[in-house]
């Protein structure tokens, strides 16, 4: 078979470039491109390929300032904040006796006032807020017996005359029995008051941004037990974890007219011992309380300084309608205005004098209940009492 002539190809390419118009150079580049399609993996043809210039990059956007960081609030200074608590004396109401005319609330108006003058408002509940039971005294009592129960809805009285806590250790919680005091329990827990007195009891309030501990001592079975003063001691000391301060009140020493002066040692009355309260008072002291305030002669007693703390032995009767004797010094009281600083230093106060009226409290003008408590603290602690002004200013 004749082999084929081959096409010149001298002829045929130029042609061909020319048929596309490139000229000579354009069969240069022609081969190039054929050269370097035959390299292993085609990188000669990438290397030969000029890259397209970077685009610049377009300027980074200036961040937007940063808001400056809001200031951190400050936190809660640790410090505590000075509180005032006032105290009063005894309060025995009965029905069988007689409730005060057109209730609590009214009968003590003109003294309203003066017990919301305070961060916390304590009082000496003596009876029972109940009905029914069977009274200890077989009755309403006499004698050397007596026993005193008023509604429950008395508790709500209490309350919006500005109390907020009632200690409930003394002789005439048990008036009615068991079932007497839970119904008090119940009254004043519904009333939104506390109640401090019960074994081991601890009472917590917040008043005036603080927690408040509260522990009342009577020397009875059913009571935190005046006597024992080791484990009055204790409970304090656990009472002083809980809370910035302790308030300590007690139900101590004899009855009567002629019990104005705080004794020495031990006292009894009727037959019972009513406590050493100026050696449990310093004790509870030392263990931390921060104030010791005293109910249960039925007349006021002279007020001790005692490692810059406060002690108020009595206060005497604050409500005694158709209940408690009347007269002379049975019918001097007080309303006391303490205002602490951090532990229970005493920052200043007053003595409110007050006169019982028919066992019902009003403001007293001569202030003779002031002018009997200044006697008092400097007939019986000499320098170891607060200046009491003849207006009954407490000053440190």
């Amino acid at each position: 078979m004749g082999l084929r002539a081959l096409p010149n190809r001298r002829k045929t390419l130029p042609h061909l470039y020319r048929a596309r118009g490139r000229g000579p150079w354009s069969l240069v580049a022609f081969l190039l491109l054929i050269l370097c399609a035959l390299l292993p993996g085609g990188q000669a043809a990438a290397a030969a390929k000029p890259r397209a210039a970077a685009k610049p990059r377009a300027a980074a956007k200036p961040r937007a300032a940063a808001k400056p960081r809001a200031a951190a609030k400050p936190h809660p200074s640790s410090k505590p904040h000075p509180v005032t608590i006032e105290w009063v004396g005894d309060i025995a109401l009965d029905t069988e006796r007689g409730l005060p005319p057109g209730g609590l609330t009214k009968s003590l108006a003109p003294v309203r006032g003066l017990l919301h003058d305070s961060d916390l408002t304590l009082g000496n509940l003596e009876g029972t807020l109940s009905v029914g039971g069977v009274s200890k005294c077989g009755g309403i009592g006499g004698g050397d017996c007596y026993a005193f129960q008023a509604p429950p809805t008395y508790a709500e009285q209490l309350r919006a005359l500005g109390f907020g806590d009632l200690n409930l250790a003394n002789n005439h919680s048990h008036d009615y029995g068991a079932s007497g005091r839970r119904q008090t329990i119940a009254a004043l827990t519904r009333a939104g008051i506390t109640h401090d007195g019960l074994p081991g009891e601890i009472a917590i309030r917040r008043a005036g941004g603080q927690r408040i501990a509260i522990l009342g001592f009577a020397p009875y079975p059913y009571d935190a037990n005046l006597l024992d003063i080791p484990a009055a001691r204790a409970l304090v000391r656990r009472a002083r974890r809980e809370a910035s301060l302790v308030i300590v009140i007690i139900h101590a020493g004899a009855e009567g007219a002629d019990q104005l002066h705080t004794p020495y040692g031990e006292q009894y009355y009727l037959g019972e011992d009513r406590g050493n309260a100026r050696a449990f008072a310093h004790a509870v002291i030392d263990a931390g309380a921060s104030i010791v305030l005293g109910s249960g002669p039925h007349v006021i007693r002279g007020i001790q300084r005692y490692r810059r703390r406060l002690i108020a032995y009595s206060l005497g009767n604050f409500v005694g309608y158709h209940t408690l004797g009347g007269g002379g010094v049975l019918s001097k009281s007080a309303i006391l205005r303490v205002t602490l600083g951090p532990g229970g230093q005493v920052l200043g106060g007053r003595w409110i004098s007050i006169e019982l009226n028919d066992g019902l409290p009003r403001r007293d003008p001569t202030n003779a209940s002031a002018h009997l408590v200044r006697t008092l603290s400097r007939e019986d602690f000499g320098n170891s009492r607060f200046a009491i002004s003849p207006s009954g200013l407490i000053t440190p």
